[in-house]
């Protein structure tokens, strides 16, 4: 039987600041490198059965063909030995400094040169995220002026998103041609706009279909005419669209979804922004996205700081669980949670927008790897329930008959039959 997959993650960002001179390294930060052995001892002791984990992309794709697999080698072989199941986690937030930033048109080949080379090193992978937040990490990046090319424009926007999820999906394809019964994991953040008053509804309106975006090209899923025309405006080809159209790989995915309490925002008439905090929640947030994408789901990050008292991470942690509960007594196929991350992070209480070296209590345990009340508490919650929540049954191929099962059982279809049914639904 398959059961349900608690996880959790290794933090493992990695962009560039300060117009590219400072680059945020939260491995490094956060001491991974230096004590990984301790902190997959922690995975093991906390009982759960899969990692989000990638390898320091900025450290080891050294250029086209080259590589330090190094601390990789050691890192997933140790994990392989104990059992320990990685969503590899190959592109989170930033890239090495020879590709230089998301608006380089040259990175979707490239990274699917290194995603091939990947499985093909760690053939016992079978979990990925290709690439970690496609939409944060071009809106981040170049909407918002925050990481990496730090640009504040559409045209920016729109270069970095096509960029990202053409990334994706061509690894996607690389990693099957290696490994066929690969699935992958998106690991989207899931968002919500609230309008202020009735002439705000119209900002929020179109913010609200922005957030698909990114999951729109991935999953092939035809964007509304408003979207259509602002990627148009911004410097998407027709060519690129229907690349997006008729390459996806939906029916190998898992849609792994995003939220925390600042997922939801207020939206004013101009169209300025601001957090709402909770107000739907994830259960009613991710109906929105499933109702849309039709795919099995994984809540693949969420945390919340401690607090004054100490016991806000573990009321947040309750209440998450309880929203994974309802979604899946609603019907929605609901296969994973993850508190993200194992350890306390630096910075991320200002999105990486500066080095100021200050922790941000969210982890599981502390920097000196201490549990914290919600490491205790999760590491509960996985003992009460892991033997009576198995997971629901999952099939991405419909109707098709399984092509090859992994370690997580889940079937799986050759890329020729996706790519001809794309062809077909196109034409």
């Amino acid at each position: 039987m398959t059961y349900f997959m608690f996880s959790t993650g290794i933090e493992n960002s990695s962009p560039k600041i300060a117009h590219g001179r400072k680059r945020i390294d939260e491995m490094e930060l956060c001491g991974h490198y230096r004590r990984w052995r301790e902190d997959f001892d922690l995975v093991e002791d906390l009982g759960v059965n899969k990692l989000r984990y990638g390898v320091p992309l900025h450290r080891t794709w050294l250029g086209p063909g080259r590589y330090d697999w190094e601390f990789s080698d050691l890192a997933f072989s140790d994990l392989h030995a104990r059992g320990i199941f990685p969503i590899a986690d190959l592109c989170h937030f930033g890239v090495p400094d020879w590709i230089g930033d998301f608006q380089n048109p040259d990175f979707p080949e490239l990274f699917a040169g290194y995603a091939r080379d990947f499985a093909i090193r760690y053939p016992f992978v079978q979990l990925y995220t290709p690439v970690n937040e496609m939409y944060v990490c071009a809106t981040f990046s170049a909407a918002y002026g925050w990481w990496n090319e730090q640009l504040t424009t559409d045209r920016g926007f729109v270069a970095a998103l096509k960029h990202i999820v053409k990334a994706n999906v061509l690894a996607m394809y690389a990693i099957l041609a290696v490994r066929p019964d690969a699935i992958f994991v998106q690991s989207e953040s899931t968002e919500y706009f609230h309008a202020e008053n009735p002439r705000a509804l119209g900002p929020a309106e179109l913010l609200n279909e922005r957030r698909f975006l990114s999951l729109d090209l991935n999953y092939g899923w035809r964007v509304n005419s408003e979207m259509f025309r602002f990627l148009m405006d911004n410097g998407m080809t027709l060519e690129e669209y229907d690349f997006f159209m008729r390459e996806h790989l939906k029916s190998h995915c898992i849609m792994g979804n995003d939220y925390y309490g600042r997922n939801e925002h207020n939206v004013t008439e101009e169209g300025k922004t601001s957090s709402s905090g909770e107000i739907f929640g994830y259960n009613e947030i991710t109906r929105q996205y499933y109702e849309r994408y039709r795919l099995p789901v994984m809540h693949t990050e969420t945390n919340t700081c401690e607090g004054p008292s100490g016991d806000e991470a573990v009321r947040w942690l309750r209440k998450e669980w309880a929203n994974v509960l309802r979604v899946r007594n609603s019907g929605m196929p609901i296969v994973g949670f993850t508190w993200y991350s194992l350890t306390d992070q630096i910075d991320w209480d200002i999105e990486l927008r500066e080095a100021r070296g200050r922790v941000w209590p969210v982890g599981l345990y502390d920097l000196d790897r201490k549990p914290r009340a919600v490491g205790k508490a999760y590491k509960q919650l996985i003992k009460d329930w892991r033997e009576v929540l198995p997971a629901q049954s999952v099939c991405l191929t419909v109707p098709l008959a399984p092509y090859g099962a992994g370690e997580l059982g889940v079937a799986v279809r050759p890329i020729e039959a996706e790519r001809t049914e794309a062809q077909a639904s196109s034409g």
